[in-house]
């Protein structure tokens, strides 16, 4: 097995773990609990620390991505308008199911991040950073 392929597949296995657990969590915990997943997925999966951010990062951008916009089909986008425009973004749905996302996905990102630098701190080393 060549190592772009073992990279490429932790990479891709992180970003869905992420995103299966954020979605448990969502129906149990508050919206922080992405950060908690986030974290324990990232403590548990070596990575580099910026492929941990980014893991995390898109596995709740895509899941938050998709739920706001399911939500938003589900009400024919009455709520998200009033909400934009209680915001100044005049009626723009998609504009504030991005921002939606992007801050879910920050929260994530940085939780992940903090998720490898702990796993660095706990075992140093080359089984810490693969490439």
């Amino acid at each position: 097995m060549s190592q772009d392929f073992k990279f490429m597949s932790k990479y891709i296995l992180s970003i869905i773990v992420t995103a299966l657990l954020a979605f448990v969590s969502g129906l149990y915990m508050p919206w922080w609990g992405i950060a908690v997943v986030a974290f324990l997925v990232s403590a548990a999966i070596p990575q580099r620390p910026a492929f941990s951010f980014l893991s995390g990062f898109l596995g709740v951008f895509l899941l938050w991505e998709v739920l706001a916009w399911w939500i938003d089909n589900k009400n024919n986008g009455i709520l998200s308008q009033k909400v934009s425009s209680l915001f100044g973004m005049g009626s723009s749905t998609v504009l504030l199911i991005v921002i939606t996302s992007i801050l879910g996905a920050l929260v994530a990102g940085f939780a992940a991040l903090a998720g490898s630098y702990l796993r660095r701190l706990i075992y140093p080393g080359p089984t810490a950073v693969t490439p």
